[in-house]
């Protein structure tokens, strides 16, 4: 079955970062997740993928990520199967290249989400199927896509647009967004302490996008100067997975970039929308947040509760839209 919004031919391709891709390409795939997605609510169900077998290999546990795959492959007719920390042995008792191969002959794609940049590329280099990047320390692609999808369905045009990510510059979102947004001539501006700027390398080459795509990239420790004009503000959790005896230290750096209404009011946009990949930190409901409001008397990290509850807010379109271009992703690259 033929897709029918699919202009570039991405079959057999592997999705590691969105380096690897151009503007056609990726304005293709967000194109294609929105089609799919129309498709979806209006209950019709395109089998590209019947027959095929997906291994999801999950180092890190995910909520969005694992649902958006294993329901994307089951409305593509394709089959998921999840194998977590616990089922594989990548670099343990078993080369990384070795289960690519072995994986490679049992399944027509691979997920992976982990820590290591370095592992899905070599999933990719030894398995001979495409392979997608659910999430590493460095980048991820299919939660940029998504976001990008969000924006658009509330903006319209992505060219000319502000995006402007607070907190913790240096994580593989605020990587993503800066590659993705410079390629697609959206201005991107990272608002975070100097000592949480992104990689030096990323922001490099996302500049040199941004020169060919006439927009503009901005890093900043000055939250007033990021945020003024934004057409969206974004943040993400202040301590990552894997780094959870930072809390002390974060809290103290990252105050001042808590995405609050004061924030949205200095925005002067009073149509800016508010986006965050979740899981986030707006309340005390949470185990985790009650104990920083016991330790530190924070109701609230990254984002407040009367932010994140707001007209503003599109975290969850953005968190079932994760779904929709991971079908995409994967429709164009098997079917």
């Amino acid at each position: 079955m033929a897709l029918s919004v699919h202009r570039v031919n991405l079959k057999g391709r592997s999705l590691l970062t969105l380096i690897d891709f151009n503007a056609e390409e990726i304005n293709d795939l967000i194109d294609l997740a929105a089609d799919l997605k129309q498709k979806k609510q209006r209950g019709s169900r395109e089998k590209l993928m019947e027959g095929k077998n997906i291994a999801l290999l999950f180092e890190k546990p995910s909520t969005r990520t694992r649902c958006a795959f294993t329901v994307a492959c089951t409305d593509l007719g394709a089959h998921p199967e999840y194998l977590g920390k616990n089922d594989i042995q990548l670099g343990k008792k078993e080369s990384v290249a070795d289960t690519a191969k072995v994986l490679g002959r049992m399944f027509d794609g691979i997920e992976f989400r982990g820590y290591s940049q370095e592992t899905v590329q070599q999933l990719a280099e030894h398995s001979g199927v495409p392979v997608w990047n659910g999430l590493t320390d460095m980048y991820h692609p299919t939660q940029a896509l998504a976001d990008y999808l969000t924006i658009k369905e509330q903006k319209g045009d992505l060219t000319g647009l502000t995006v402007v990510y607070v907190g913790d510059g240096r994580n593989n979102v605020a990587n993503s967004l800066l590659i993705v947004g410079s390629k697609l001539g959206v201005n991107v501006r990272i608002a975070a302490p100097e000592s949480l700027y992104p990689n030096q390398e990323i922001a490099t080459l996302a500049k040199q996008y941004a020169k060919e795509n006439n927009c503009e990239i901005m890093i900043t420790d000055n939250v007033d100067e990021a945020v003024k004009g934004a057409d969206v503000l974004y943040t993400d959790v202040w301590v990552s997975m894997g780094e959870e005896d930072k809390f002390a230290e974060r809290i103290e750096l990252l105050k001042p970039y808590q995405v609050n209404m004061e924030m949205i009011k200095k925005t002067e946009n009073e149509d800016v929308i508010f986006l965050h990949c979740l899981p986030a930190f707006h309340d005390t409901t949470t185990i985790i947040g009650k104990d920083i409001y016991e330790k530190y008397g924070l109701e609230a990290m990254e984002v407040t509760d009367e932010v994140f509850q707001s007209r503003h807010s599109f975290v969850f379109d953005q968190a079932e839209n994760r779904m929709h271009t991971i079908k995409a992703i994967m429709a164009a690259t098997i079917s």
